[in-house]
């Protein structure tokens, strides 16, 4: 075989090369190696906020049209390129081939978005108390910014972070999940023909140790926009506090999906198995705990049960599978532990949870269900982020709201019900960020605001209109007669 073709860091618009390499391992078939990625020291890092440091002036006050042209031109190649790129996304994720061309044309989408809104740009002027003295309020690039993305949305998450901080004239620093460098790559190769100028955009792979760490701890970037696990995410919030840099922060979830009673059992069953095992459970929208009421329970366990005997799990790029690998040997091992944890502490498997063999060597695991579940459970607490769920029995609606909410985290939560009375309550009511109404808590459109509350975000909302809020300062200027 071949060696693996060598994929470098781009770095004041240079392919800058690497001392070192790390091989991405397609998790379907360890035996495919998809190719060798940079590694980035801290002194490479210092060198593209350098770059972007120095870009920034020009960029920030550059034409309107000449960024919109230029986002609008890398959302087109995605879109004409998405069966390649999915396939990319698919061999080193492990999502389905249609799921990962799904991904990516929502990225191709993302990118097209902010083009336009490079063009909607908008303030206000208000007469002042003050006779003969006008007010004007506009917005301005916040400055360098550090994007550091997590490996479960390898195209999409990148994509929805590096096209407003372009839009609104910021300057990127991006380091992507050291897993799954494939697809970030392939989007700055994408970004590096579209036109921006050199030092606007650099991509740094590598270790968070070294490559988040230094981009979370420069004084040179004035913004630092992380999604990933809670324990990193506070250690950034606190680096960046301390320095008066902006923080974004997108992290855990323990999503609940409440049945009530009335649901339509057909449905709820079919929205609670996307919601909790669809993207393996990847996803930090899934809902791994299933709040099911006492007159459905029953129905509702052997529905599901029945259900997920014909999920297929295998290879990525197979078609007809449902679920694809766990992404690594490490997320496998933590979601086999959670599934020993929840037996022990006296849940009752339903259905799946054991490892499934198909023709290539890879992390393949059957979604597991538990039932005769307590909130106390770790299985209920604490995030797996795997195929891996549980359903709680609660007496009516006003329990299951409550069990919904406790919980540290705030992303997602989905109500199955015929009832607007409940449906109305629940989304007034429910401690999330996201609200979903006869639909799975994974799936969000890229033009509305995304975020959670308590211990899942922290700062300003992702995506839509709303990311403004982050990649932009407001400036007020008094103009007298």
């Amino acid at each position: 075989m071949t060696d693996p073709k060598r994929h470098n860091h781009y770095i004041g618009g240079e392919w800058v090369a690497a001392t070192a390499y790390s091989a991405n391992i397609n998790p379907s078939d360890l035996n495919d190696v998809i190719g060798e990625y940079a590694q980035a020291d801290a002194a490479q890092v210092q060198t593209a906020i350098d770059a972007a440091r120095a870009a920034f002036p020009a960029w920030s006050t550059s034409g309107i049209q000449a960024r919109s042209d230029a986002l609008d031109k890398v959302g087109s190649e995605i879109l004409a390129r998405k069966e390649e790129l999915g396939t990319l996304l698919a061999r080193e994720e492990g999502k389905t081939l249609p799921e990962a061309i799904g991904e990516v044309s929502r990225a191709g989408n993302i990118f097209k978005f902010f083009a336009g809104e490079c063009l909607r740009l908008s303030g206000d002027y208000l007469p002042s108390v003050r006779p003969g003295v006008h007010v004007e309020v506009t917005r301005e690039a916040l400055g360098v910014v550090g994007l550091i993305t997590p490996w479960n949305f390898p195209i999409a998450i990148p994509a929805w972070k590096i096209a407003p901080a372009l839009a609104y004239g910021n300057c990127v620093v991006l380091k992507p999940a050291d897993l799954v460098p494939g697809c970030a790559w392939a989007l700055a190769e994408i970004i590096s023909r579209a036109g921006f100028p050199a030092g606007v955009f650099n991509l740094v792979m590598g270790s968070g140790r070294v490559v988040g760490d230094a981009i979370v701890h420069s004084p040179k970037v004035d913004g630092v926009s992380f999604t990933g696990s809670v324990g990193v995410g506070r250690q950034i919030a606190i680096s960046c506090v301390s320095r008066q840099a902006k923080v974004q922060l997108e992290m855990g979830g323990k999503n609940p999906q409440v049945i009530l009673d009335d649901a339509d059992l057909k449905q709820a069953v079919e929205l609670a198995v996307q919601s909790a095992f669809y993207s393996t459970g990847q996803r930090c929208t899934a809902s791994s705990r299933l709040i099911v009421t006492a007159g459905i329970h029953d129905k509702f366990v052997e529905a599901m049960a029945e259900r997920m005997r014909s999920i297929k799990v295998g290879h990525a790029l197979q078609a007809g599978i449902d679920i694809g690998p766990v992404v690594s040997r490490a997320q496998l091992d933590q979601d086999l532990g959670y599934i020993d944890i929840a037996r022990n502490e006296g849940a009752r498997l339903v259905a799946g949870g054991s490892l499934v063999t198909c023709d290539t060597e890879g992390y393949f695991l059957a979604p597991a269900l538990f039932a005769d579940s307590t909130a106390d459970m770790r299985i209920s607490r604490e995030e797996v982020f795997g195929p891996v769920a549980n359903i709680i029995k609660v007496a009516d609606y006003e329990a299951a709201l409550a069990m919904a909410n406790d919980t540290e985290f705030g992303l997602s939560a989905g109500i199955a019900t015929t009832s607007l009375k409940y449906a109305n309550h629940f989304k007034r009511h429910s401690q999330a960020g996201m609200v979903m109404v006869n639909l799975p808590t994974a799936g969000v459109d890229y033009h509305v605001p995304f975020g959670g509350r308590k211990g899942s975000s922290y700062g300003s909302r992702e995506q839509g209109r709303y990311a403004q809020e982050f990649y932009t300062v407001v400036k007020t200027s008094y103009i007298g007669s």
